[in-house]
């Protein structure tokens, strides 16, 4: 693992919670984008020395939608880099951490991506992600 790509923040509404990221704290909004297999809009923002990803469900069986519906508004994910996905999910599994996506998938900014079970991680959910060939 390369260290922390971005941490993922569950929100209702993106046009809502924006303003205060953009206008408050001064990062930077990189792109919007809607993300079809996870069910979920997107946006990128650039806090100066790390990235945070918001997450507005648009489908009711996004799992963005049930975690909010579970716990409200707030971290979803810790984002972890690596430049091979394959090998790193089967270090884990070796390692018995629960994959919750054993093939890697296409999310956003055109990552591959993983998640890891909060039971094996100690209550935290962890998304690997290896970057794509978008830039963002």
């Amino acid at each position: 693992m390369k260290g922390i790509d971005h941490i993922g923040i569950a929100v209702y509404s993106i046009e809502r919670t924006l303003p205060f990221y953009t206008d408050v704290l001064h990062f930077t909004h990189l792109k919007t984008e809607i993300v079809e297999s996870e069910g979920v809009k997107v946006a990128f923002l650039d806090t100066g020395n790390g990235k945070i990803e918001l997450l507005e469900p648009i489908q009711v069986d996004s799992p963005v939608h049930t975690f909010l519906e579970k716990r409200g508004e707030g971290i979803h994910h810790i984002a972890l880099q690596t430049d091979d996905i394959g090998t790193d999910l089967k270090n884990l599994e070796e390692n018995d951490i629960r994959l919750i996506n054993r093939t890697p998938k296409k999310g956003a900014g055109g990552a591959f991506v993983s998640f890891l079970h909060p039971k094996s991680t100690f209550g935290v959910l962890y998304e690997i992600c290896q970057k794509g060939e978008e830039k963002e």
